[in-house]
């Protein structure tokens, strides 16, 4: 769990930005929101198969040849 400690001197925005950072870098909400709805494992290969193709194609189509 993500936790900060007031430092002396320190406004409240402040405190917050150093939160919010500390939560991105930690990527507790990409994880929140991968496993928001169950996906299958053959769902998910799938998924996976779906980007590694666009990934490809992209690739192919911005590569000067």
């Amino acid at each position: 769990m993500t936790s900060v400690i007031l430092r002396p001197n320190e406004s409240q925005d402040q405190l917050l930005k150093r939160f919010r950072k500390k939560v991105v870098k930690s990527g507790v909400l990409s994880t929140v929101r991968r496993k928001r709805w169950f996906i299958s494992k053959s769902e998910l290969r799938r998924v996976e198969k779906k980007k590694s193709m666009r990934r490809i194609k992209r690739r192919q189509l911005s590569s000067p040849e």
